[in-house]
């Protein structure tokens, strides 16, 4: 269950990529290159790290995307009344709300996560555009202690959104592989019907799942709206495939009980290094579609075979 052979294969296919795009842009590997690389990674990490635990038990949660767009909207609108500490607490309340009706219905109800979650996308979409008639609103340049979460580096050196994304994945990390929760999130996804029998409150535990993952979510949109000195009502579109495709790319089952956190940063790694390199090659978008898809298609028929 904590095994982590599955990670040499994914380094090697790092240090693969990472070759390939050094050949076909030269600069690739400058240091200012991997550390934009790196900032550009933590937003999507931050999110796979909260849509490992929900696929991990079995389930998907396709609102994440949605509620960095919500989050980053109502956070940057309280800006100017509540300071950035108290807009940044009023943000993640939403996002733990939106995660708690997930959690509820997908553990009280006989509806699938897809479902529930592709509404809940649907809604939190729609209110993150009420805001400002849907269009951007802009952070104040007073409130540098805000955009500093996601522009800032310390020391000159080192991203503030990397150091974010270390520790949201480190206590993930350790929640998954080093408690008893993780060890009942792996029952859960390994054979729910076990998992009631020996005693494990599922359904508490869905719903912090989600809970968590809409937390994570928050976090991603405030460091996301920091990034772009503004809240876009219609960011993060496309967001929750980019979380799905790093966390099954880390090795995760959709079918539930096998992943590891580590893998799921390996996976947005990968996801990331695809991203920027086939960009600063000049690849068409419509081609960048196609080899993530590849990808995302071998990854899953990989873990087809493992489980076989």
């Amino acid at each position: 269950m904590k095994s982590f052979r599955h990670l040499a294969p994914l380094l090697v296919a790092v240090a693969v990529l990472l070759g390939l795009f050094r050949l076909w842009v030269p600069r690739f590997l400058s240091p200012e290159n991997l550390l934009d690389l790196a900032q550009q990674i933590a937003v999507n990490a931050i999110l796979a790290s909260g849509m490992t635990l929900v696929i991990l038990i079995g389930g998907i949660d396709l609102s994440v995307g949605a509620v960095v767009a919500l989050v980053g909207t109502v956070t940057v609108a309280l800006l100017p009344e509540c300071g950035w500490a108290a807009a940044l607490l009023g943000g993640l309340a939403v996002a733990a709300a939106f995660g708690a009706m997930n959690g509820v219905c997908a553990a009280k109800t006989r509806m699938p996560p897809f479902i529930i979650t592709l509404a809940t996308m649907l809604m939190a979409r729609g209110v993150a555009l009420r805001f400002n008639e849907g269009r951007p609103l802009a952070v104040p340049d007073s409130e540098r202690l805000f955009l500093a979460l996601g522009n800032a580096r310390l020391f000159g050196v080192l991203p503030v959104p990397v150091l974010l994304m270390a520790a949201a994945m480190g206590v993930m990390a350790v929640l998954l592989h080093r408690t008893r929760f993780g060890q009942h999130l792996y029952a859960i996804g390994g054979n729910r019907e076990a998992a009631r029998f020996t005693g494990i409150r599922i359904a508490r535990n869905e719903i912090v799942v989600y809970v968590l993952c809409a937390a994570l979510a928050g976090l991603a949109g405030v460091i996301h709206a920091s990034q772009l000195y503004s809240a876009e009502p219609a960011s993060g579109q496309g967001f929750e495939l980019n979380a799905i495709a790093a966390v099954v790319v880390g090795g995760t089952s959709f079918t539930g009980g096998i992943g590891t956190m580590p893998g799921t940063l390996i996976g947005a790694v990968i996801i990331g290094i695809l991203d920027k390199g086939l960009n600063q090659a000049g690849v068409h978008f419509s081609l960048q579609y196609i080899v993530k898809g590849l990808v995302i298609l071998a990854a899953v028929y990989l873990d087809v075979r493992r489980r076989k």
